[in-house]
Formats: C-alpha cells, structure tokens, sequence
C-alpha cells in the first residue's frame, strides 16, 4: 500500500503498543508508524522522519493526551539524559511489553506458532542496580562537568547530579573525581576538535563484595597529579583499584590497556556463591542480582547430573561456565578475547575449580579442535553478542550433536532466527524461553531458551560430527 504520509509531515496518532527497541508503535490507516518518544496509550502529534513501503519512522512533537500507564519519572534528568527511556512507564507495563517483544518476535520471525514462553522474570531492583557506569567528560560554565549524552546527541554532555541507576557510592565517586578535575584545572577533550584532555570516568562496583575501581581516560600525556587523584579516590575505603587509561583515537572508547595507578590489579564480585575478579576491561553482567539469576535459568535448562562435558561458548570471563561446573564432568570454554580468557583461567584458579578449562579462539574456527580434545559435548551454552550466532557458528555448533543446547540472549530478534535454524536444519526442539529484565527502564531483553535433541536425531548428528 502508498504510505499515507510524507516525509516531515505531522500527523495526529493513538499509539497501541511498543516495539522491541522501545519506540510506540501506532497506525494510520492500517500504515505502521513507529513513534519515539510515545507509548502505549497515548494520543500524540508526531512528524514524519522516514517513509518506507511498509512502515514510517516519526518523532513525537506534542503529547496531546496521556496513556492510562504513564507515571511520573523520578529522575531530575528524564528527558535530558539518553539513558533511561521508560521511567515515566508504569514497570509492570514495562516488563509485559518485553515478555511480548520476545514472544513475537519467536512467532513472527522464528515462525514458532505456540512458543513456549515463560513468564518474564522481574528484576529485583528497579533502580540502583548497575554494577558498572561509564560518564564523559565536557566544559561547563564552572569548569569541567561529568555526565551522559544528552538524547539523541553525540556531541553534547549533561552534567549529571544523581543517576539513580548507580548507589550512593557511585554517585560520590563521579562528583569527587568532578570536583578534583576542577581543582586541577584540566580541560575536557572535544571530540570535534580533538583538542583537550579529560575523556571519560569508569566506575565498577562489587555489589556483594562492596569495593570499587575507578578508571580515568584521557588523551595522551600525563598532565594530571596522580597522587591528587589517587588521595581524592581513596578517601572512600571501598575503592579497592585505580587505573588510567590513553585513548589517541576520535572514537570514544574505553576499552583500552590501562595504567594502575594505586592499589590491587582488580576488585572482586561474588555470584552463586563463587569469587571473580573483575579487570578494568574484563566483561561482567551489569546486574549482579538478576545475573544470578540468569545463571541459575541457564543451570536449571542444562539439567547436569554430574557427568556431563558442557561446551561454554563465547564465555566471556567464565563465569557461566564456572556457575555450572560443580555440577559437570568437565567445562571447556572459548572465547575470542585473550584478555577475558585470562580471567576465566584467574577466576577458576581463585575457586579452587579444576574441572574448567578455557582458551582464546574464534568460536566458529575453534569447535573441532575443541571436540577432539574434550570429546562430544553433552550440553553446549551460547552466549553470543547481540548480533547472535553467525551462520557456519550456528551450523558448527548444532552439529555437534549436544542433545542440550542452553541460548543465553540480549537480542530477541536474532535469538528467533538462529532458534529456527537450530529446528529447522539441525532438529532440535524449543523446550522453554525465559525473558529476563536486566536492565528496568530500557529496551534491553536478556532471555535463557532451552533446547533438546531428540534421541532419533542424536545419532545423525554424531555422524556428521564424526566425519568433520
């Protein structure tokens, strides 16, 4: 059908409901318009960014009437800040859209027509549960300020007061390490000039442990008094670690070999009941409460008895695989980054676990090494990024023949696709999938699905495994 609306046009919607990636999704005469910046229930002004055959992109201009499910946003920078999207939807609003999100998104594009979707695992804390923030640094009228992107902008910071995603703690340590920038007198890098100094605060926390590390960028030279800043830092009895890091590119990054400047190599964060040390880069899920329970969802769809080899693949710093290892014969975890295979080999180490082992590859060039060294897997976790498997990952990995397979997801739409290969080409069955809110107040889904391969398919597959 024509699309009835141009491109910069303003029309008048009814929002319905909401779309994976947060934006509201409305209809004019039967024409799909997604609208940012509106949600479900609301009759908006909205004008037209982009037209396509089949659906619109539009910018809310004007809230003309409220949906029954908005609330107040208790956050002073709502609005501003480019962060939380979904503080003024009411929560349980929220997570029942994400539980649909991942529901379609299976019926749509995995073509399950009755997919066993759990009911979506609430998150624990509502605010206050990011173990790990990252500010930039940009000029103010009273010297440098700290905070977020403003929405929509690359190019402007909001000096943030209080992020309610972070604790007390996290909240001081930004404001001490922006007043010590003030006193030192330095300037802020910008990104457009690539002129100044101060780029970016990284501050991570163990939840359960109570210690922090603090990691300052900024461009190239050391033009700051470190021992100012390690005195300013160390004035909180939680910070355990301080590391600098140099970032000589535009990008704004800040994974990047780091300096230590004071105290420990790492700090450490306890879950399921295990000790992980945790780098200035290495990866860690940014909710310790609700990544125990991930974990947990992915121990319950394993099913180990003891005497099972499990493949942990894309296994980050180890911590899934090692969640899962007292309950295995053996863990055998790949993963591409040296660096966080360090830590996975360091965190097993710290456990006393001797029955995981872990090494750097491309998981895809990497799994018929891994099976003639650790033999056929009984059950193989995936936690892939969000762009899911890729296609010979995906294909290698089915044809391992595991009759478990454990799916750990940040993106339903990718999940859907590659679950329908799995059933498709390689056989396997969709037990159950559980959406998971890690992160209230955003468009994220994290989900754990489970898969089994029928006994009739099992020996089919160990053929083709063979033969590679």
């Amino acid at each position: 059908m024509a699309a009835p609306i141009r491109n910069g046009e303003e029309v008048e919607l009814r929002v319905d409901s909401l779309a994976y990636g947060g934006n509201g999704v409305a209809r004019l005469d039967g024409f799909v318009v997604f609208v940012r910046g509106a949600l479900p229930g609301d009759l908006v002004r909205a004008r037209a960014t982009k037209v396509k055959r089949g659906f619109a992109e539009a910018t809310r201009t004007e809230l003309l009437e409220r949906g029954a499910d908005r609330v107040e946003a208790p956050c002073r920078h709502f609005g501003v800040c480019g962060g939380c999207r979904f503080q003024d939807y009411a929560y349980e609003r929220q997570i029942a859209a994400k539980e649909d999100q991942v529901r379609d998104a299976l019926v749509r594009l995995g073509r399950f027509p009755d997919p066993p979707v759990e009911p979506i695992v609430p998150a624990e804390s509502r605010y206050h549960y990011r173990n790990k923030l990252e500010y930039s640094f940009a000029p103010g009228e009273e010297g440098p300020v700290l905070g977020f992107h403003r929405a929509g902008r690359w190019d402007e910071v909001i000096d943030v007061e209080e992020c309610l995603l972070t604790t007390d703690l996290g909240n001081a340590i930004r404001e001490a390490v922006k007043r010590w920038a003030r006193e030192e007198g330095l300037e802020p890098y910008d990104q457009e000039t690539g002129t100044g100094y101060l780029r970016h605060l990284v501050v991570r926390e163990g939840r359960n442990t109570n210690q922090a590390l603090v990691c300052l960028v900024t461009a190239p030279g050391e033009r700051f008094d470190a021992d100012f800043l390690v005195e300013t830092l160390t004035a909180f009895p939680e910070v355990r670690s301080i590391h600098w890091a140099v970032n000589d590119r535009p990008a704004e990054v800040t994974n990047l070999p780091t300096r230590l400047l004071w105290g420990e190599e790492w700090i450490e964060e306890e879950l399921c009941g295990l000790r992980f040390r945790i780098r200035p880069n290495a990866f860690l899920q940014t909710n310790t409460a609700m990544a125990e329970r991930l974990y947990r969802l992915a121990r319950d769809g394993a099913k180990l008895t003891g005497g099972e080899t499990v493949y942990d693949l894309y296994c980050g710093t180890g911590t899934i695989g090692l969640s899962l290892a007292a309950s295995a014969e053996s863990v055998w975890g790949v993963e591409i980054s040296e660096e966080s295979v360090a830590c996975a080999i360091e965190n097993a180490a710290v456990n006393g676990i001797a029955n995981a082992r872990f090494f750097a590859g491309n998981v895809g060039q990497s799994l018929e090494e891994l099976r003639e060294r650790a033999g056929p897997p009984d059950v193989v976790v995936v936690d892939p990024p969000r762009a899911g498997l890729a296609g010979k990952v995906l294909r290698r990995t089915g044809e391992l023949g595991a009759p478990r397979i454990v799916y750990v997801s940040c993106n339903p739409t990718t999940l859907a696709s590659d679950l329908a290969v799995l059933r498709d080409e390689l056989g396997y069955v969709l037990e159950r999938c559980t959406p998971v809110d890690m992160f209230p107040h955003t468009p994220h889904i994290e989900s754990v699905s489970t898969l089994a391969l029928p006994i009739d398919r099992r020996a089919g597959q160990n053929a083709v495994a063979a033969r590679q």
